[in-house]
């Protein structure tokens, strides 16, 4: 009796075949493939969306507010910077719609504004935009417009206080349209995200009628985050010197001293 209770004992629970442990086996490493698979697709690519995300916010003016507990930016309109030198010219902010992706919106600094072209070889604009793509009203695009760029790379915009002593770039032709090489790269593009983000270059422009501006991309997408509105901020040197400073007086002064282009944010 009790050799027949161990025997049965033994058996339990019943013993898998070598088949079915090999079936078991299988799945188990199904699973855990799976789940390898998952978190590494998560990593891919939900993580890098939250980073610049939390990039962005970090980046808000409301946040540089906080951090540096500095007067309100406004992108309305003009803004005077003369909390940092009260000798520095007006500094204006506006955002191009540039949404059409077959039409190019036109933009001259003199009237601060965007303008309706009926002739694109006028000396009436000085930048195009159609979404990210921009031009500027010279070289191979206007042979009639003197405009041209200078990257300075990621520099202080306020520290660059008159025109470099470097050549302008203009516009060449390619076998389909015309560019600016300094402006082909004005942004970075994520691969993951499929998103464009301005890079931090400060740009002095030489505009189509010979006078200067320093030009800063902030943004590539609209309020109701549509991309193709590019926000810019700038100074325009209206007399036609080659400096971004006002005199004591509140007028403009005559310098062309250029001041050093390699200057960075301390």
């Amino acid at each position: 009796m009790n050799d027949s209770f161990d025997s049965s004992a033994k058996d339990f629970p019943p013993r898998l075949s070598p088949e079915a442990q090999k079936k078991k086996k299988l799945w188990r490493n199904l699973f855990i493939l799976n789940l390898c698979v998952t978190i590494l697709l998560i990593g891919l690519f939900w993580l890098p969306v939250k980073l610049e995300q939390m990039g962005g916010f970090l980046d808000s003016p409301s946040m540089k507010e906080k951090q540096t507990a500095g007067p309100s930016r406004n992108f309305g309109g003009a803004q005077s910077v003369a909390a940092v030198n009260p000798n520095l010219l007006p500094t204006n902010t506006i955002m191009i719609d540039a949404t059409n992706e077959e039409q190019w919106t036109y933009f001259d600094f003199s009237r601060g504004e965007q303008v309706k072209i009926h002739d694109t070889s006028s000396l009436e604009w000085d930048l195009a935009f159609r979404r990210g793509k921009i031009i500027s009203n010279g070289g191979a695009t206007n042979k009639f417009g003197k405009a041209g760029l200078i990257n300075l790379g990621e520099v202080s915009f306020d520290a660059v206080e008159s025109v470099p002593l470097k050549d302008f770039i203009p516009d060449e032709a390619t076998r389909t349209q015309t560019e600016n090489p300094v402006l082909l790269q004005w942004y970075k593009y994520n691969y993951i995200s499929h998103k464009l983000t301005a890079r931090k270059n400060i740009y002095v422009m030489r505009t189509s009628d010979g006078k200067f501006a320093k030009v800063q991309f902030l943004s590539f997408y609209c309020a109701d985050k549509q991309p193709g509105c590019i926000q810019m901020k700038y100074v325009y040197q209206s007399e036609g010197t080659k400096s971004f400073l006002k005199d004591n007086s509140g007028s403009f002064t005559s310098t062309t001293v250029a001041t050093n282009p390699d200057i960075s944010d301390s």
